[in-house]
């Protein structure tokens, strides 16, 4: 049809999209009929390739993937750009979804791999991983909206790629640190390390801070979000809510990393008494900045700054680095000392449904897989019950040479004659077999004795401790 006033041709016509929705089409500009009725028809072919992997290249499908996303945490998207922006688009950008298979990608990926990264170092194979995962999850989406039959990210290997597990910081481990500064990228504790890290940090501000994500197991992001509304004191009870973090240099607060992550959490004892002093003493220096004519905010979050508006997560995090320092221990990040946390209550006879729910994972095969890194007294423990001989057992002993024929087997009793020789044996009022004695007890992870007193085990009978001023 002719546009008026302007002697061009232009058409209009209907078809489906990419989810089988009939969309209006409507484009002009064209010179003559037969232009105006070839550029309709390549339109409705193109239209039907965008339902196919024909029509979609690399490039666009990958931004069309990032931008609808809107699901997705913050943090994962900040993770999935760069992927996509600075590596998977140049290098497949130009290809169709419907030319990927395994060959190319391997292809690809071998290539991506000889290169330096943004620090000039080669591509390591944690990075080569996560790559592979940003380009798996992109073409799942076209898995399910019908546009290839598989995906091929599936067949791309990463060689030399392990998922850390955390270790142990035993002595070993410790000398050769600081002979040569190497150390674990996930490590943990023992309890007598976190002991003297918490005895070292008890006057500082975010003391119920370390506290709780060392013995409770709380990811940063859930003890920045928490709420004193959402902590019972009197009940010992603390309910997981929210989460706050980054993405970058943007806080985010929203629901738990997960829907398991919405959890409550049982407080001991001492713990209770923490977080009550955490508090009184919060309130103390709201009121001091009241009396000094000085702003503060009414959060109610559990651990703030010192206007009262909630800490930044990444404050937390850089908090946490100096105090290690400073107390001279082995280096951990702060999440690992959740791994602690669930190593100790495995230690102490949690199983992992227990610590799945005190961690809020979603499958307990995560829990056994990532935080459960026994302890050397757990490892001592199990080597000597396993050693120790246990009733109607004998510790074995070599061969004599005396008579003739095999040993009997240790576990095998003698049968009584009646015609043996010597008086009948005694009665004896003990019993034949005695019991092993008990495991001794783990190293506890006990409250420091220079707490305030109201932490029950305190022994400390001189001034109360004073918390230096740590706020961001």
């Amino acid at each position: 049809m002719p546009e008026r006033g302007h002697g061009s041709w232009y058409f209009h016509c209907s078809a489906p999209n990419l989810l089988g929705r009939p969309e209006r089409i409507r484009r002009g500009g064209f010179p003559s009929q037969t232009a105006a009725r070839q550029a309709k028809d390549d339109c409705l072919a193109d239209s039907a390739a965008r339902r196919t992997g024909d029509g979609w290249i690399i490039e666009r499908w990958l931004r069309h993937w990032l931008d609808t996303r809107t699901r997705i945490r913050p943090i994962t998207r900040l993770h999935y750009t760069p992927d996509v922006e600075l590596v998977l688009i140049p290098y497949l950008g130009s290809y169709r979804l419907s030319e990927l298979d395994g060959s190319l990608l391997r292809a690809t990926f071998a290539t991506i791999a000889g290169t330096p990264n943004a620090k000039g170092q080669p591509q390591s194979a944690s990075a080569l991983n996560h790559l592979r995962t940003t380009l798996r999850a992109a073409l799942n989406l076209a898995v399910r909206d019908g546009l290839i039959d598989c995906n091929p990210a599936r067949h791309i290997e990463i060689t030399g790629y392990r998922r850390p597990h955390a270790q142990v910081w035993t002595d070993g481990r410790v000398e050769q640190w600081k002979l040569t500064g190497e150390h674990p990228s996930v490590a943990v504790w023992t309890a007598k390390q976190l002991s003297a890290f918490l005895l070292r940090v008890v006057d500082d501000s975010l003391f119920a801070f370390w506290w709780l994500a060392a013995l409770r197991g709380l990811r940063r992001g859930e003890l920045c979000g928490l709420r004193w509304a959402a902590v019972d004191l009197d009940r010992g009870l603390l309910i997981v809510e929210r989460n706050r973090t980054t993405a970058g240099y943007q806080i985010v607060e929203g629901d738990p990393k997960t829907a398991a992550g919405r959890r409550a959490v049982a407080l001991d004892k001492h713990s209770v008494a923490i977080l009550r002093e955490h508090r009184r003493r919060q309130l103390e220096h709201r009121d001091r900045r009241h009396a000094a004519g000085k702003t503060w905010t009414d959060s109610g979050y559990v651990f703030t700054g010192k206007t009262g508006t909630p800490i930044n997560p990444n404050y937390a995090t850089t908090r946490f680095r100096i105090l290690t320092s400073r107390a001279g221990l082995p280096p951990v990040r702060l999440h690992d000392l959740r791994h602690g946390a669930a190593s100790l209550a495995h230690e102490a006879g949690a199983d992992l449904k227990t610590l799945q729910d005190l961690l809020g994972h979603s499958s307990i095969v995560v829990t056994a897989d990532t935080y459960t890194s026994v302890l050397p007294a757990s490892q001592r423990r199990c080597a000597d019950a396993t050693a120790r001989p246990g009733p109607g057992r004998r510790p074995a002993h070599p061969p004599t040479d005396q008579g003739q024929g095999r040993e009997e087997p240790a576990h095998r009793p003698r049968r009584k004659t009646s015609d043996s020789a010597g008086p009948p044996p005694q009665t004896s009022t003990q019993a034949q077999v005695t019991t092993p004695p008990p495991n001794p007890p783990s190293h506890p992870v006990t409250t420091p004795t220079s707490h305030p007193p109201s932490t029950p085990g305190s022994q400390s009978k001189g001034p109360e401790p004073r918390f230096r001023s740590s706020d961001p």
